[in-house]
């Protein structure tokens, strides 16, 4: 039998990259059926290894989803660094959801997460960082909100119309708008510029 083949399949196992294989096939599973349908041993049959390889990568599931997490905290630091200001943050925290839905999940479910991980609390600490810079670049005129409140305001309204987005709340809403543009508006119309 040759070693470079799967029982049973004709696809040769020379992964450059399991653990990107498994985290892929991990993304895919979790955007179509949830968390809860992963199994390693159903991930290693589809990368076409071993059922102990992925183990290998993240130790179990709980590892698996960390590192889910981690790197989508890190995507979501990068989507947020190249923000203008924030409601551009909001639109693009916003579009990070959508393009990024499995990651979206897993990021926001500390149950399934491994908390006092290295990567997850840098990960999670640089996205955070981002949003407060953001929150910081806001005019004070020494009335408004503290920047702590205002990053919670922030935050809250961009995850949950994300989270409305995602678990179809908002399709009549929306309709065929592009979700960018209605969340800039909506942030328009509750955040005018007072009048002087």
């Amino acid at each position: 039998m040759n070693p470079a083949k799967t029982s049973g399949s004709a696809r040769p196992y020379h992964h450059g990259d399991l653990r990107r294989a498994i985290l892929g096939a991990a993304l895919d599973v979790i955007a179509v059926e949830g968390p809860s349908a992963l199994s390693l041993r159903d991930l290693a049959r589809r990368a076409g290894v071993s059922h102990a390889a992925p183990a290998h990568h993240f130790k179990d599931r709980t590892g698996l989803l960390t590192a889910i997490a981690a790197e989508g905290y890190g995507l979501l630091a990068t989507a947020l660094d190249a923000a203008d200001d924030l409601r551009d943050a909001g639109v693009r925290y916003v579009r990070f959801a959508r393009e990024h839905p499995a990651h979206f999940q897993v990021m926001f479910s500390p149950e399934l997460l491994r908390e006092n991980d290295v990567e997850l609390t840098a990960a999670r600490a640089l996205a955070g960082e981002r949003l407060r810079a953001a929150v910081s670049a806001l005019p004070s005129d020494g009335r408004g909100p503290d920047a702590r409140l205002a990053g919670v305001a922030a935050w809250s309204l961009a995850h949950g119309f994300a989270t409305l987005l995602l678990s179809h709340n908002l399709d009549a809403q929306v309709g065929e708008q592009d979700p960018d543009e209605v969340f800039h508006a909506l942030t328009g119309m509750l955040f005018r510029s007072p009048r002087p």
